[in-house]
C-alpha cells in the first residue's frame, strides 16, 4: 500500500484522517466540479438516495446500504426529494451540511476505539 492509500478499515489516526480527506474531496467534487451530474442523479422520482464520498476521492449517489447494521454510519437519506422544491443553491447547501455531519460521523466511528489522546489528535487534524 502506498503512503496515500487508505485501507478498507482505517485503524490509525493518520489512516482515519486520510479516509476523511478522501471522502471529503469526493463530496466536494460532487457539489462543485460535478454539480450538474450530481443534480441529474438526484432524481426526486427515485427512492431515498444518499450521497456517498469514498476514500479515493470519488462520489456516488445511491440507495442506502441494505445490510443491517451498515458497516459505516448512513449518510443523509432522501437528499433527492427536496431537489425540485428548493432553490438549487439552498438545496446544495443543505446537502453539504448533511454531508459534513456524515463525514464527521464516519471519522469518529472509525476512531471509537482510540484513546482520549488519539481522538483529540484526530479532532485537531480534522479541524
Amino acid at each position: 500500500m502506498d503512503g496515500n492509500s487508505v485501507p478498507a478499515t482505517p485503524r490509525t489516526v493518520d489512516e482515519v484522517f486520510r479516509d476523511f480527506k478522501g471522502r471529503r474531496a469526493g463530496m466536494l467534487k460532487a457539489l462543485t466540479a460535478d454539480v450538474d451530474e450530481f443534480c441529474r442523479q438526484c432524481d426526486p422520482e427515485k427512492e431515498n438516495l444518499c450521497l456517498y464520498g469514498f476514500p479515493h476521492e470519488s462520489w456516488e449517489v445511491n440507495l442506502p446500504a441494505e445490510e443491517v447494521p451498515p458497516e459505516i454510519p448512513e449518510p443523509a437519506l432522501g437528499i433527492n426529494f427536496a431537489r425540485d422544491g428548493m432553490q438549487r443553491k439552498d438545496w446544495l447547501s443543505l446537502v453539504a451540511v448533511h454531508s459534513d455531519a456524515w463525514l464527521l460521523a464516519v471519522a469518529f466511528f472509525y476512531g471509537a476505539r482510540f484513546d482520549k489522546t488519539e481522538r483529540k489528535c484526530l479532532f485537531d487534524m480534522i479541524n
